[in-house]
């Protein structure tokens, strides 16, 4: 059962509170709409309910809430507008992205693609799918993990008739089940053809909490449609009559040639058209229409609000003395899983899942053989600058470059389409996610940095001949050096993308280190030396107490001769940095880790 207690928003400046003190209950086994028109407080409503909105309340998810459930989207499915996914992903990509995130099979995407009637789209990119198909997507995404309640926010806006009906049965199917179901929408006719019981909702606050049938009886007023095309004629005369006869009778012209007309039934006008010689296309009883808002505003305001059900809500814990409530009360003080469940593999699918992945490595091959085609030819250009295609007017090669892009999209795409939170512009701060992204674009960018390298050599010595290009005799060195500044610019975009929330930012830290911080440390290196760092490794060796090899000896000194150099000690400082600031920030922003 789904219990929201006291639900209010934040008030805005100079403006009521979106949602005041909103309380209901979702009952399961039943489809519950919540109903009201554009800037009642609905979507406010779900917000609060999911605590991504600042307020006042709680509610409790069978006898939980949601920061006391071990894994939420086992426990609530949702959706929130469109589908949070990168538009060039994949339709497979996505729910297998999500599978990982949720610690779920691979399997689980493909079963339910066929569930949704998705089959044959599963290579179709996001941002190409149809309404019908996205908010089909959007549902799967919400069944991922087998939730017991679903929240959806106008499941069914833009949606055909057919696709409409399609969607209801299978909220109805997951209700029969014992599921919860709760969906907001304006239409009443909606809400009263398709839900078990409706909330109904008016400038945030509550006025009606009805079974679905008294709904339709109490709140819909029954209407005459026409469709003729004099319409503004039989308006006219309907009108007239109605007045001469003393019936309230009410004529609302609504698109084209149709008129809905409420007091009267199909007899009535039908004669009345008849005696005027009106043609008629179309006459039907109908119920429905103006969606209980000007009603419902009348109950509240109105001395006779006692026709309004408002039932109490239960505490949480009634019929703890069972085995069902002990078990609840157990699970209460359990620890919220950290999503993703599976963060190296959700790292993988995002990033293999996109095309910018490919795109950027193969614009960075094909500059970086260019330019050491370039720098081969002058025959001025140093080896190591001419096997990176680093030109010396550019601060950084085009593998450092595409190296940290790949980093800042890692966060960068995170922020712009979450996945991990229904909330856009919000992502879980927790250390295994952040490993994990480094951990990638590490892998990443020493792959990216050994292939412009073998690449750059292949070509010079396809053009020029292979005795024209030696491979240079201090190698080791010069690797360590080379995939060291590849490997600190990946984790210079991850980092600043991280703290900034945006891609942008993480290229600006990439560019940073060798335009802002470089400089200045051959300022400050380059300077007058009192003392010397020269025996770091013999002290270090003595520090640590064991005795180690001479060749890791070797290995620690040249390290250290790679770091102390002015861009090693830029890119140091600046990594230190952006880390102590993506902690910082996390920790002010109260993100769950």
């Amino acid at each position: 059962m789904l219990q929201a207690i006291g639900l209010t928003s934040t008030p805005r400046r100079d403006r009521p509170p979106a949602v005041d003190d909103l309380s209901f209950e979702a009952r399961p086994g039943t489809v519950t709409a919540l109903l009201g028109p554009r800037g009642s407080g609905k979507t406010t409503a779900l917000r609060l309910m999911l605590e991504l909105e600042p307020g006042r309340g709680i509610t409790y998810f069978r006898g939980r809430p949601l920061h006391r459930i071990a894994h939420p989207p086992r426990e609530v499915g949702v959706l929130l507008g469109d589908v949070p996914g990168h538009p060039s992903r994949t339709l497979r990509g996505q729910l297998r992205m999500l599978c990982a995130a949720n610690g779920l099979p691979a399997a689980r995407a493909d079963e339910l693609v066929r569930t949704v009637g998705l089959a044959g789209l599963e290579r179709r990119r996001i941002g190409t799918l149809p309404i019908g198909a996205d908010r089909r997507l959007g549902l799967a995404a919400a069944l991922l993990g087998t939730p017991h309640t679903l929240l959806l926010d106008e499941p069914a806006a833009g949606l055909s008739v057919p696709e409409s009906a399609w969607l209801h049965e299978v909220l109805r199917a997951h209700a029969a089940e014992g599921g919860t179901v709760l969906y907001t929408t304006e239409d009443p006719k909606d809400a009263a053809g398709n839900a078990d019981r409706v909330v109904t909702l008016d400038g945030g606050r509550l006025v009606a909490d009805q079974d679905a049938v008294e709904f339709a009886r109490t709140r819909l007023r029954p209407r005459v449609v026409v469709r003729t095309p004099h319409a503004a004629r039989l308006a006219a005369v309907v009108t007239q009559e109605a007045r001469a006869a003393r019936r309230p009778v009410e004529v609302v012209a609504e698109d084209g040639n149709r008129l809905s007309v409420y007091g009267t039934d199909c007899a009535a006008v039908g004669d009345t058209a008849f005696r005027h010689g009106v043609p008629i296309h179309r006459l039907a009883d109908e119920r429905g229409g103006d969606g209980g808002t000007s009603q419902a505003r009348r109950t509240r305001e109105g001395e006779d609000a006692g026709k309004t059900e408002t039932p109490a809500v239960s505490s949480p814990g009634a019929g703890g003395a069972t085995k069902e409530g002990r078990r609840r009360r157990r699970g209460a003080g359990r620890r919220p899983m950290r999503s993703p469940l599976r963060p190296l593999r959700y790292e993988l699918h995002r990033l293999l899942g996109v095309p910018s992945t490919p795109l950027v490595v193969a614009a960075v091959l094909l500059v970086s053989v260019t330019l050491a085609l370039l720098l081969g030819r002058g025959g001025r250009a140093e080896l190591p600058a001419v096997f990176t295609g680093w030109p010396a007017l550019s601060p950084l090669p085009p593998a450092a470059l595409g190296a940290g892009l790949l980093g800042a999209f890692s966060f960068g795409e995170e922020y712009r389409y979450p996945a991990l939170t229904t909330g856009r512009g919000a992502v879980p701060r927790r250390p295994g996610l952040l490993l994990a992204k480094l951990a990638v674009a590490a892998v990443v960018a020493l792959a990216l940095g050994a292939l412009v390298v073998a690449a750059d050599l292949t070509a010079l010595r396809f053009v020029y001949g292979g005795e024209l290009v030696p491979v240079p005799k201090n190698w080791p060195t010069l690797s360590a050096s080379w995939l060291g500044l590849v490997v600190g610019c990946a984790w210079a975009g991850v980092l600043g993308a991280g703290v900034f929330r945006a891609a942008a930012a993480g290229v600006a830290a990439v560019l940073a280190v060798p335009v802002a911080f470089v400089p200045l440390m051959q300022k400050v290196l380059s300077g007058p030396s009192v003392r010397s760092a020269a025996g770091l490794p013999a002290r270090l060796r003595e520090f640590a107490g064991p005795q180690w090899s001479p060749a890791l000896d070797r290995w620690l000194a040249g390290a250290l001769r790679v770091v102390a150099q002015p861009a090693g000690v830029a890119l140091s400082l600046t990594l230190t940095g952006l880390l102590c600031a993506y902690v910082f920030t996390g920790l002010r922003r109260k993100a769950r880790w």
